[in-house]
């Protein structure tokens, strides 16, 4: 049986697969669990979850391809910093997805943090300015913030304004 293609686009399959770059994970999570939770925004096409090749130990990323580009952004709106096995996941497009160039004054470093905002908190605070193509709080191996985080903008206009 062959995969469906989505009926909104002409042609068919040609259209290209929305994908989504999913870090920061758990090393016990496997493409099964990250199916489990990115499908209730849509019909996902594939789930990577890379590995050394050697060891086939993860690497603590992923990748999520949907078929409908809507989906993948209702994913990494919803999705982004929730809990996937204990572990506070970071999602953003895969670089190659959206042909970003990342303008370095595009990205802000954060110093003095309070040690209750996480990359989350981050996020919802710095949002307001722009576009957030990343953003983390650097935490320690026990995943206590270490006081300070980074966001990238999609633009340098935003980061000036935060």
């Amino acid at each position: 049986s062959h995969a469906m293609a989505p009926p909104d686009k002409e042609g068919g399959s040609s259209a290209p697969l929305a994908t989504l770059y999913v870090g920061d994970l758990h090393p016990d999570v496997i493409e099964q669990h990250l199916q489990e939770k990115f499908s209730s925004f849509g019909l996902v096409a594939m789930i990577h979850v890379c590995r050394d090749s050697v060891t086939r130990k993860s690497l603590g990323y992923a990748f999520v391809n949907y078929y409908s580009h809507k989906d993948a952004e209702q994913a990494l709106e919803k999705l982004n910093y929730s809990d996937i096995r204990g572990r506070c996941c970071r999602i953003m497009w895969n670089k190659k997805e959206k042909q970003v160039f990342v303008d370095p004054a595009a990205n802000i470093f954060i110093k003095n943090l309070d040690v209750a905002v996480d990359s989350r908190a981050l996020y919802d605070t710095f949002n307001i300015f722009g576009n957030i193509m990343s953003c983390k709080v650097a935490c320690d191996r026990e995943g206590v913030s270490r006081g300070y985080g980074f966001v990238q903008y999609e633009s340098a206009d935003a980061a000036k304004q935060a």
